[in-house]
């Protein structure tokens, strides 16, 4: 993807197309020819975590791909008269890339979340998906130095790497490792086993249209309010043009 069809929010070079046209000219190719990339799909949460965080600030900006996952994103593009052209939520990119593993019998590893939650996720996934291969799943709760876990996601081959163990860990682990692997889709994907497992439900379509998520997970979960403060520091330096 050219750096033209990139929108820079706070030196985060964003990715400037829709979610179905990023599957189709970016991901399938990358499947077919069994090339590797790193995706990160970052929030106003995850941009201000690289204001403070200059070594994590870098991760994210060597990553292939950033994706607009979060409205303040939208919104500030737009302030900036640069408008991207629509948030991708990596719930959502998630799905579309196992639909992908189901029509091609890919390869995915499902790294982190609980182990209950890890494989309660696993197998719902295998359900709405059957013909997509688990070449292997591993909880969170390790030591992101810890070779025996590269060896064991490196040894299965995937073709798509989930990596759910939040934000900076996930993007950290992935950036340590990924020059060892030839191929693979690599992503951090946050709660999104916790979705799948059953255990968090996202917002009805409803809200999710509206752009308001993000309310409707702290109504749901009010000890989520913490998360907010970033997001609020976010969209006032973007209108106050302190960045």
């Amino acid at each position: 993807m050219a750096n033209n069809e990139r929108v820079q929010i706070m030196d985060i070079p964003f990715v400037n197309n829709t979610k179905d046209l990023f599957i189709e000219k970016e991901i399938k190719e990358h499947v077919q020819l069994q090339k590797k990339c790193f995706i990160v799909t970052a929030n106003p949460e995850i941009v201000m975590e690289t204001r403070r965080n200059k070594t994590y600030k870098a991760i994210v900006q060597s990553a292939d791909y950033v994706v607009p996952d979060g409205v303040g994103i939208i919104l500030a593009a737009k302030h900036r008269k640069n408008p991207l052209k629509e948030r991708i939520a990596g719930f959502d990119l998630m799905k579309d890339m196992l639909d992908l593993a189901n029509e091609s019998g890919a390869k995915c590893f499902f790294l982190g979340a609980s182990e209950e939650v890890n494989e309660e996720a696993v197998k719902n996934i295998c359900t709405d998906f059957p013909k997509l291969k688990v070449a292997g799943r591993y909880h969170g709760y390790f030591d992101i130095n810890d070779p025996a876990i590269t060896e064991l996601v490196l040894k299965s081959e995937p073709d798509f790497i989930f990596v759910a163990l939040g934000f900076p860990k996930q993007e950290e682990w992935i950036h340590k490792n990924y020059h060892l692997f030839s191929k693979g889709i690599f992503m951090g994907v946050g709660g999104s086993l916790d979705v799948f497992a059953g255990k968090v439900k996202r917002a009805p379509d409803f809200w999710i249209k509206l752009n308001l998520e993000w309310l409707y997970r702290i109504i749901k979960q009010p000890v989520r309010w913490k998360r907010v403060l970033p997001i609020f520091k976010f969209m006032w330096l973007v209108y106050t043009k302190r960045t």
